[in-house]
């Protein structure tokens, strides 16, 4: 019995081993013949290619693509554009150092020319018509650059041509209340306003005009506005300094809505419908004209009439009055008019965006977007140069890497040269429209990097709050320029930061509310998680809305390397930190955005529309406690879905739990889109970004809502409060949901 149970377990452990080498040796050649892929999907961001590529980005290369790119004037559709478009498609086409592929997508688009066989002109006219003064038609030359033949004459794009002669008024900032104001005193009819640049947008400042009998508008920028007060081209402004001289004009699109005005939601190829040119909304009903602030100082300076009140002054050396209307009595141009000589006429011409793309590997269905636009007003160096001279640097190094089979990203990049964007975000917004299903169900994120460098003191970024980490994470590992021991991220922290609940004392990053550049498509048409970035000013050291050759003859290669960015640190700063979050959205296994931090922020909004408006909601009986449950739901489904990721093996999970993450994460910008929620604003869907002129950091539609019937009293206006107030909850609330389990 006994060597019957010994024979029994000799061969029961003979079998155990035999099986035990089976499995081992079966699973050692199974998983040897695995195929090469499946290391590839649970694969995460190399930081050592990181750190190659933060190397290899170089300072010359990018002042030599400045350097090219700015040889000539480049306005939209012009010869000169169509250089940087063959060199854009050169370099992306470059077998060493090019794209996977790289094409040009054309459109059809409706711009605004000045006439060049009868250029604008403003004068003022006595009684007889003799002409007493006439503005500046072209900028002062101080380089060859401004000398060149190609350089537009200043002219607001989609004004209407006309001839109006009128009394001359002083309408502040062209604001409704500014010409509200003005109505009290002076009787408009059939007047001409000088307004300066800022506190409206540039088509408002004709559109709230008309409206009082005002038949024409110029507008300048005040040097109190831009230069710090300073006005002397012999030792105070360019080409002394970075501060626009004095015949120095913003030239600009006079729109409203962004894309092509012809074909709204259409992208406008040859065959499309395009509505009636009378049905086009948003550009100015008379005609508008800018002008140096050499020849506004001229003009404001001999007005008559009572003083403007003290936030109306600018930077003049005189009394800013609000006109008689017309000139004072003692002004040679006393009882004379000011006529304005439009001669705008428009066409439909053919555009054109270049792209590029890197295939992905592994997801190449899910795209990471970069973009920035290639035309510009003249030279463009800072507008949009700056940002294309760092674009074709990231390309250069990324497609080095891709032909040298050195790297492969996990996600497809997709790099966008876009046309024609200062006429009013066409290239982008027309992208947007051709390739919307397929851009809304597979883009991960869009990057813009317009304007890269708007001076060199340190790093400015606006995004969606969840972009933040990433922002953040990339910052760090970059050495703000001229300060080796300091990275981007303190440095950008030491001159702009806030306190956050959840993380201490960090950076302040802005938020992308309006249709500034050419992320607005992608933000408020796709709900797309974006960014934009830039190097800017030191904002304690000057008051400049904007760098000061913004839009003019001035913005020139000499310009940004003398005083921009000597030696293009900056520039390479840039390249460095935007290129870095492109890398680890396109390689991360799982997407770098953060939901917890969109929760903080709608908390914030949330604090901000309670002590602001709940009061007088409950006067009216409308609850605020549906957007407060709402806001605590998004908190816990937010921090759910972040301590899953946190602690998960997510390399050792399923493939399909991990895009399962991702879409959630890539998704979630598209669930605060509601496209009845904001009906008189054209392409404006984001219920949280949307453009506001309330002012207040808060939720857009409620906040606008709120505005307008709060002095009202009407019950249809309080009517419209409690819509966005369940517009807003259900989007949040449904946000929330998406990033929760299934069921």
């Amino acid at each position: 019995m006994i060597i019957k149970v010994l024979i029994g377990v000799l061969c029961g452990a003979a079998v155990l081993t035999v099986g035990i080498l089976i499995g081992h040796y079966g699973i050692t050649k199974s998983s040897g013949s695995a195929p090469s892929w499946v290391k590839d999907v649970v694969k995460d961001v190399d930081e050592t290619l990181i750190e190659r590529f933060l190397s290899e980005v170089d300072n010359i290369q990018i002042q030599e693509n400045l350097r090219e790119l700015t040889k000539v004037p480049h306005m939209a559709t012009t010869a000169g554009d169509e250089q940087t478009v063959q060199f854009m498609l050169k370099r992306w086409q470059d077998p060493d150092s090019g794209l996977d592929q790289a094409w040009r997508e054309e459109y059809l688009v409706y711009l605004s020319f000045p006439d060049p066989k009868n250029p604008n002109k403003v004068t003022v006219v006595n009684s007889s018509d003799a002409v007493l003064h006439t503005v500046r038609e072209k900028e002062k030359p101080y380089t060859d650059d401004q000398k060149d033949p190609a350089v537009v004459q200043p002219y607001a794009a989609y004004s209407p041509a006309g001839h109006p002669k009128g009394k001359l008024v002083y309408a502040n900032q062209g604001k409704p209340t500014d010409y509200e104001e003005l109505n009290r005193t002076v009787d408009l009819r059939g007047t001409i306003a000088i307004t300066r640049y800022g506190g409206a947008g540039r088509a408002a400042k004709a559109i709230n005009a008309a409206p009082y009998g005002v038949i024409g508008v110029l507008v300048y920028t005040d040097p109190l506005d831009i230069n710090d007060g300073l006005m002397s081209d012999t030792n105070e402004t360019y080409p002394h300094s970075w501060y626009m001289p004095p015949s120095g004009v913003e030239r600009g699109s006079f729109n409203t809505d962004y894309g092509d005005l012809l074909t709204p939601y259409l992208a406008a190829k040859e065959e499309t419908y395009r509505i009636p040119v009378k049905n086009i909304t948003g550009i100015p009903p008379i005609p508008i004209q800018p002008i140096g602030f050499e020849d506004a100082y001229t003009l404001i300076c001999a007005l008559g009439g009572k003083e403007v009140p003290a936030t109306w002054r600018g930077g003049f050396n005189c009394s800013y009055n609000y006109g008689g209307p017309g000139f004072k009595n003692t002004s040679a141009f006393y009882n004379s008019d000011v006529k304005l000589d439009i001669y705008n006429y428009e066409e439909v011409k053919n555009s054109s965006n270049v792209m590029g793309i890197i295939r992905g590997s592994v997801e190449p269905d899910r795209y990471v977007i970069y973009g920035n636009h290639r035309d510009s007003w003249v030279h463009g160096a800072i507008d949009p140069s700056s940002g294309t001279s760092v674009m074709l640097e990231l390309t250069r190094v990324l497609g080095r890497m891709v032909k040298q089979g050195k790297w492969r990203p996990r996600r497809s990049i997709i790099f966008g040269s876009w046309g024609a964007e200062e006429f009013g975000l066409i290239g982008s917004a027309e992208y947007t429209e051709q390739y919307y299903s397929k851009l809304s169900e597979r883009t991960v994120a869009y990057i813009n990097v317009d304007i890269a460098v708007f001076a060199n003191a340190t790093l400015r970024a606006s995004g969606m709050p969840s972009m933040q980490n990433v922002i953040f994470q990339a910052a760090k590992q970059v050495k703000a320029p001229g300060l080796d021991s300091t990275s981007v991220y303190d440095n950008w922290k030491r001159y702009s930061n806030r306190t956050s609940p959840d993380h201490g004392l960090i950076p302040k990053m802005g938020y992308l509310t309006g249709a500034g550049s050419d992320y607005a498509a992608f933000v408020h048409y796709l709900g797309i998680t974006s960014m934009d970035i830039s190097y800017t000013y030191d904002r304690t050291k000057t008051n400049a809305r904007i760098y000061p050759a913004y839009h003019t003859a001035y913005d020139t290669f000499d310009y940004s390397s003398k005083f921009i960015d000597p030696g293009f640190v900056s520039h390479q700063a840039i390249a460095r930190t935007a290129g870095n979050v492109l890398i680890r959205l396109a390689d991360s296994l799982v997407l770098p955005l953060i939901c917890s931090d969109y929760a903080e922020v709608l908390e914030s909004y949330l604090n901000t529309a309670v002590t602001l408006y709940e009061d007088q909601l409950k006067a009216k009986g409308i609850s605020m406690e549906p957007l407060k449950r709402a806001v605590t739901s998004f908190r816990s489904a937010a921090t759910h879905l972040d301590q899953v990721i946190r602690s998960s093996d997510l390399a050792n999970e399923t493939p399909l739990k991990v895009r399962r993450i991702n879409d959630q994460l890539m998704l979630l910008d598209r669930a605060f889109l509601d496209p009845l929620a904001f009906p008189d604003k054209y392409a404006f869907r984001h219920v949280i970004w949307a453009s506001s002129s309330a002012g207040k950091p808060t939720f857009p539609g409620l906040a606008d809502a709120y505005d307008n019937a709060n002095p009202s009293g009407q019950l249809s206006d309080w009517e419209k409060v409690h819509y966005h107030l369940s517009v807003l909850s259900q989007a949040i609330e449904g946000a929330a949901h998406t990033l929760v389990d299934v069921i």
